[in-house]
C-alpha cells in the first residue's frame, strides 16, 4: 500500500491524504470525546495531561529524530552505492579503450546490455518493492566472460586490464549493496513506536480540555499536523527507490556511459 501511494501519487498530493486524513480523524476523535465527556472541557486534568503529554512528547521526539536521521543517512548513502557502481562500470569502458577493435566491441556491447537491464529491467522491480539478482546476472556474467577471454599481450594492456577487473569487482559489490538497500525498511520495533507513539499522543490531546470548542480543535488539529508530517517524512525516507525522493538511476547514462543512450531513445547496437 505504502509503495503504490509513493509511486502513483506526488509528494504533495500524499501530504494532503495523509496529513488531511489524520487531521480529520484527530479533530472528528476530540469533538467525539468531548461528546461522550462534556467535563473534559473544564480542563481539571489539564495539569497531569500537561506533564504525561510533555514526557511522551519528548520521548517520541528523540525516537523521531532518531529514525529520520537514520533513513536520511540510509537514502544519501543509497545515491552513493548507486553513483559509484555507475563509476566503477564507466572505467571499465575507459580502461578497455586500449584493446583491439574486435575485443573493445565485444566489452562495450556487454556493458550496455548490463546499463539497459539496470535501467530498464532492474530499476521498475526495485521501485515495486521487488527486486531481484537475476534481472541482471545474465548481464553480469557476460562482462566478465568478456573480459576472461581476452589475454593482454603488452605491459600496457596488462595494466589497463587489471584495472578494468578491479573496476567491474567493485561494481559487482555495489550492485549487490544496491540490490540489498533496496530490499532494507524500518525495522517492526521502531515501525510500531514511531506510528504508536503518534496515536498515543494524538489521544492525549483529546484529554487536554479547553473551555472554546475551537480553541481544542486547533490546538488538536496542530498537534496532528506536526504529527502528520512527521509520519510523512518517514514514509518518504524509508523507501529511497520509490517516491519524489527516489534514488535516480541517471548516474548509468552518464560520462562513459551515455553512448550507449542515444538522445533520440534507440538503443545502441
Amino acid at each position: 500500500m505504502a509503495l503504490w501511494l509513493l509511486n502513483h501519487l506526488s509528494t504533495f498530493a500524499l501530504a494532503l491524504l495523509m496529513v488531511g486524513a489524520i487531521v480529520l480523524l484527530a479533530v472528528t476523535g476530540s469533538a467525539l470525546a468531548r461528546r461522550r465527556s462534556p467535563r473534559l472541557a473544564e480542563g481539571e486534568h489539564n495539569e497531569m495531561v500537561g506533564v504525561v503529554l510533555g514526557m511522551f512528547g519528548a520521548i517520541y521526539g528523540i525516537i523521531l529524530a532518531f529514525v529520520v536521521v537514520t533513513l536520511w543517512t540510509q537514502l544519501d548513502h543509497t545515491r552513493t552505492v548507486v553513483s559509484q557502481e555507475a563509476t566503477d562500470i564507466s572505467l571499465v569502458v575507459r580502461d578497455t579503450r586500449s584493446f583491439p577493435p574486435a575485443q573493445r566491441a565485444r566489452i562495450d556491447k556487454a556493458v550496455s546490455d548490463y546499463v539497459h537491464a539496470v535501467v530498464e529491467v532492474q530499476w521498475p522491480r526495485m521501485r515495486a518493492g521487488q527486486p531481484s539478482f537475476e534481472a541482471t546476472s545474465k548481464e553480469v556474467e557476460e562482462m566478465y566472460d568478456t573480459l576472461q577471454a581476452y589475454e593482454p599481450k603488452t605491459a600496457r594492456d596488462q595494466a589497463f586490464y587489471g584495472e578494468a577487473v578491479t573496476r567491474l569487482n567493485d561494481a559487482a559489490a555495489m550492485r549487490r549493496e544496491r540490490i540489498n538497500m533496496a530490499t532494507i525498511e524500518l525495522p517492526v520495533l521502531l515501525q510500531v513506536l514511531v506510528y504508536g507513539g503518534a496515536l498515543v499522543i494524538i489521544l492525549l490531546t483529546f484529554l487536554y480540555g479547553l473551555r472554546s470548542r475551537k480553541a481544542q480543535f486547533l490546538f488538536v488539529a496542530s498537534v496532528a499536523g506536526l504529527i502528520g508530517f512527521s509520519l510523512l517524512l518517514v514514509l518518504v525516507l524509508d523507501r529511497p527507490f520509490a517516491g519524489d525522493l527516489t534514488v535516480s538511476p541517471e548516474p548509468f547514462k552518464e560520462s562513459s556511459l551515455s553512448q550507449f543512450w542515444p538522445q533520440n531513445g534507440a538503443r545502441s547496437p
